[in-house]
């Protein structure tokens, strides 16, 4: 189970714990908050496991232990939850980095994890079960380096599920709404983030855009962190009949309102579906170059 230093891994790993069940558990940090937590309140059957999912050695450790562990049994589950944004601007504003990054945790990372666990997955017939996002179905705006990357992630699982059927072992997808989870309703992290992005602004685009631009999307994305849901109990419970159930959907979907959204997304036209994740989500005003008080000042 990757990903357990807070949010969903944390709150999955203390699930099945408590359901008597030996998990793996890996985090970034095996000094962090949440990873102490885990260790006051689980059993020793719970191990912690460094790992970061950038860091093919980290990989390889895990994988290595885990194989050590589970030799004779096999593996029952795999839950591929670790997730990594810290960007929220337009694709033109965002750094390409920021692309390389949340590829190589969201995508790499998962798939390096899944295909050296294969084996001892397959020996169980066992499970794979991913936490993806509804923003790699959707063009959410302002989340295109996150997007792409869940994007991938669900294709590549999508194949797994087709090509894994022969060997027993099942697939399935969980895409949450928004739930409040680590870093991502924090505020101050944001407000730095916006900082870093607007410091890293080649002069040309901040002119074209403008900095209160960039303020204004973080503001609306700091406001929308407001309608968070605490209760991570919905998806938990998704992850856990993804690797429990006799027949697991192939797609959870917990959280409010995802109906509607995928509902507006399937059916209706293009530009619908744009107004309507912009009435969601994040709206931006336009950048400073179209606006028609700067069309003026530039003909004085």
């Amino acid at each position: 189970l990757s990903g357990c230093d807070s949010g969903f891994g944390q709150a999955t790993a203390r699930h099945l714990d408590i359901m008597g069940f030996r998990v793996f558990a890996s985090v970034l940090d095996l000094q962090s908050p949440g990873a102490q937590e885990l260790r006051q309140s689980c059993s020793t059957r719970l191990t912690l496991l460094q790992m970061d999912l950038t860091k093919t050695e980290d990989i390889q450790r895990v994988l290595q232990h885990i194989q050590a562990h589970t030799n004779s049994t096999g593996l029952w589950g795999l839950v591929n939850n670790a997730g990594f944004n810290d960007t929220i601007a337009d694709a033109e504003l965002s750094p390409l980095g920021k692309f390389r990054t949340c590829m190589e945790v969201n995508f790499f990372g998962s798939l390096e994890l899944t295909k050296g666990l294969l084996p001892l997955l397959r020996s169980a017939g066992g499970r794979i079960v991913t936490v993806s996002s509804p923003a790699g179905d959707m063009p959410f705006p302002c989340l295109a380096a996150y997007g792409a990357s869940k994007a991938a992630l669900s294709l590549v699982m999508d194949t797994f599920r087709s090509e894994l059927q022969p060997w027993g072992i099942k697939v399935s997808l969980i895409l949450p709404g928004y739930y409040k989870t680590g870093t991502t309703c924090d505020p101050a992290f944001w407000n730095l983030q916006k900082q870093q992005l607007l410091a890293s602004l080649p002069q040309e685009l901040l002119q074209a855009y403008g900095e209160e631009y960039v303020e204004e999307i973080n503001q609306q994305f700091i406001q929308f962190m407001k309608v968070a849901v605490e209760d991570l109990s919905a998806v938990v419970n998704s992850i856990t009949e993804g690797l429990l159930a006799a027949n697991p959907a192939v797609r959870y979907y917990p959280g409010q309102g995802l109906g509607i959204m995928y509902f507006i997304h399937r059916y209706l036209p293009y530009f619908v579906r744009d107004l309507f994740l912009k009435g969601f989500f994040i709206n931006p005003k336009l950048p400073r170059a179209l606006r028609r008080e700067h069309h003026n000042d530039v003909k004085k």
